[in-house]
């Protein structure tokens, strides 16, 4: 009986210890995921204040609107008959309290240093104020209104290109690394250095190609103007419209990526263990997914998602060229009218942008390798 007890105890501590496992697997990743948000908060308030810095020149921009805001007050005074009669000390101690109402309404009275951590809190918290001189299709000043109409199109045509990239540039390049040396092989490693190129290079071609000499497709914006009244017939037309900008992206990116991701294949598939795999009589198809593809994924998804950061910011003359109503064009558009709340706004956008796709990166990695460590102590076990 007393070894009888002895054992029921260790049952019932080793019964104990079991079920705080899970516990503790589940406290580590929320940990690790809890320090990745941190350090991206940290990066996008970084990121922001630095172009709050940028886009108003330390200050500067500033004192060109209280200048502009002095001289509009004495062109206003100086249009008034009844305001020249007052005597001229009078006169200017009206337009200095005028000036002084007016600046602390626009918050210009306190000093810059102060005055841009108030603009880096607005702009965290998505208020980003009124724009200066640009408007919304529906004539509103909010830059969150003048954002949130251009972030559709551009989300549009930047998840579209993604996609057919991404698929499509996986299953090329796996039929390429099935058929290594052979006459397309070759072209496509050709035609790997034509993706220095960035897409707008493309995209002009393009545009003379089949708008200006075939006339099949259309040279811009992302419908017909009058838009069609039928929700099917506006499908189409966004459609048709999508068709240049997007072969423009691929055109720049394809070959590259192709290429670089069948190197990939074809590395996995010389392993030790994909050899013991065919050994046993394993069918391809079955071998590619599971000894060439799954090992292979966490560098594909690090390598497009790169690609993916470094088209968000470099799509702006794409837009352009293609006269896509989207955010790139407003950037563009802002730059040249001197808009500095827009300008932020859109560099706030875009650094959300950014860190959400780092973030879903992250969960990728956790859910595609299980050779990823999530946590110190799993990575000392």
């Amino acid at each position: 009986m007393p070894e009888m007890q002895v054992d029921t105890s260790k049952t019932v501590e080793i019964s104990n210890k079991k079920p705080g496992k899970p516990q503790s697997n589940f406290s580590r990743v929320l940990k690790y995921f809890l320090l990745r948000i941190v350090a991206l908060i940290i990066t996008v308030i970084i990121g922001v204040y630095i172009a709050i810095l940028i886009a108003n020149m330390g200050g500067a921009v500033d004192d060109i609107r209280k200048a502009q805001i002095r001289e509009q007050i004495g062109m206003q005074m100086m249009g008034d008959p009844a305001f020249m009669e007052i005597p001229a000390e009078r006169r200017r101690e009206l337009m200095r309290e005028m000036e002084e109402i007016e600046f602390r309404r626009l918050g210009l009275d306190t000093p810059f240093p102060i005055r841009s951590f108030i603009y880096l809190r607005e702009a965290l918290t998505l208020n980003l104020g009124r724009a200066e001189r640009m408007t919304s299709d529906s004539g509103s000043r909010q830059v969150r209104l003048v954002i949130l109409e251009r972030l559709a199109p551009t989300m549009l045509l930047m998840v579209t290109s993604f996609l057919i990239l991404f698929f499509g540039a996986l299953f090329f390049a796996l039929f390429l690394s099935r058929r290594y040396g052979s006459f397309l092989d070759k072209a496509v490693i050709a035609l790997a250095p034509t993706s220095a190129a960035p897409a707008w290079f493309y995209g002009i071609f393009l545009i003379l190609i089949f708008a200006a000499v075939l006339r099949v497709l259309p040279f811009g914006r992302m419908v017909t103007a009058p838009p069609p009244p039928d929700t099917f017939s506006y499908a189409l037309s966004v459609l048709r419209h999508l068709i240049l900008p997007v072969a423009a992206i691929l055109s720049s990116a394809i070959f590259i990526v192709t290429y670089n991701w069948r190197t990939y294949f074809l590395i996995y598939s010389s392993d030790d263990y994909v050899e013991m795999a065919k050994a046993k009589g394993l069918t391809s198809g079955l071998i590619e997914r599971r000894y060439v593809l799954r090992p292979t994924l966490p560098a594909i998804v690090t390598s497009f998602a790169l690609s993916l950061i470094t088209q968000w910011m470099g799509n702006i003359t794409l837009e352009l060229i293609f006269n896509w109503p989207g955010i790139g064009r407003l950037v563009f558009q802002a730059i040249g009218l001197y808009d500095s709340p827009v300008i932020i706004g859109t560099v706030v956008v875009y650094a959300y942008l950014l860190a959400i796709t780092v973030f879903a990166l992250d969960i990728i990695y956790a859910i595609i390798d299980p050779r990823v460590k999530v946590g110190a102590e799993e990575a000392r076990r």
